[in-house]
């Protein structure tokens, strides 16, 4: 099939590599329980399915600091230590699983950029703790970050929208563009109070410049549907206020009830919801130019029909 006018999906063993071992939240088997949800409810014909692609150092450092780079690529080979302050362990080949996850983010961009895609998803992305220089909340590389960047020095764009519903702060967004005027963070998680990384409050709308340009909505613990689209009528209105050239959704799983190591509890049309919603501010500004990523979510079923709400979704809103 080709991708012209498609929603692109990127499914492949790229992909499949990012995960910390059988029983860890994030293991190696997420990709999958997400896409045979997808054949089960025959979706699959309807998409373009594509092979992730690797980055290079060059794009890495795009937005990491060449001394992390580097770091990650020794404890890739030794498959030892950590690689922040206790969430994320390295382990061999951690580097190339680290990689696809940013070359496909970045693939996607450049085929949304040019027109290859309509919309795009990428199940594994979106992870939104990595900080320019370390490691954070099982997130490696920061294929976002890596990707507004992209976007700037290869396609000369100037203003982003990315919207994150994962149940945990962005921090690793929010604090590499805090002083960043042109990148507009819209962010609904758990209250930090109650859940990691402990940051996200509402005052927190950016810095200097950037002051406004941030939008923190911590919530709760056991918000539900009705909450998060009440959230959600002041994240469209900063959207698209934000008039975006392009625009990210981060749209974790782990929001809704039954995440083991959350407390939000959302069911999968909040995730329907805004997806839709933000394809129709993607059209008004962006010539339609919008990529999800899976983000966050432990409970395998949760994520399954939440990101297969979030793919029905993107097809829904072709034009």
């Amino acid at each position: 099939m080709s991708a012209q006018g498609k929603v692109c999906v990127y499914i492949g063993e790229g992909l499949r590599r990012y995960g910390f071992g059988q029983g860890h939240p994030f293991g190696p088997d997420r990709m999958d329980a997400f896409w045979s949800n997808v054949l089960k409810e025959d979706l699959e014909q309807a998409v373009c399915v594509l092979e992730p692609k690797q980055a290079t150092v060059d794009d890495l450092q795009r937005f990491h600091t060449k001394g992390y780079v580097e770091r990650v690529i020794a404890q890739s080979q030794t498959g030892a230590g950590l690689l922040d302050y206790g969430d994320t362990p390295a382990f061999k080949g951690i580097f190339e699983a680290a990689s696809f996850v940013v070359g496909t983010t970045v693939d996607a961009c450049e085929r949304l950029m040019t027109g290859a895609c309509l919309r795009a998803f990428t199940p594994i992305g979106g992870l939104h703790h990595a900080r320019r220089d370390s490691a954070g909340g099982f997130c490696v590389f920061n294929d976002p970050g890596v990707a507004v960047e992209t976007l700037r020095t290869r396609f000369g764009l100037h203003r982003f929208a990315y919207v994150d519903i994962d149940a945990h702060h962005g921090d690793g967004m929010y604090y590499a563009f805090a002083e960043d005027p042109d990148v507009f963070i819209a962010d609904i998680h758990e209250d930090g109070r109650f859940l990691y990384p402990g940051t996200g409050q509402a005052t927190e709308t950016g810095t200097g410049a950037a002051t406004g340009t941030k939008l923190n909505i911590p919530m709760l613990p056991d918000a539900d549907d009705a909450s998060f689209m009440q959230a959600w009528a002041k994240v469209e209105d900063f959207v698209d206020h934000a008039r975006p050239e392009f625009i990210f959704l981060q749209c974790g799983a782990d929001s809704l009830a039954g995440d083991p190591i959350t407390h939000l509890r959302y069911t999968a049309a909040a995730h329907a919801h805004a997806a839709r919603r933000l394809c129709t501010l993607a059209d008004k500004h962006c010539h339609g130019r919008l990529l999800a990523m899976g983000g966050g979510g432990y409970n395998r079923h949760n994520l399954a029909i939440a990101w297969t709400a979030v793919v029905r979704s993107l097809l829904a809103s072709r034009a």
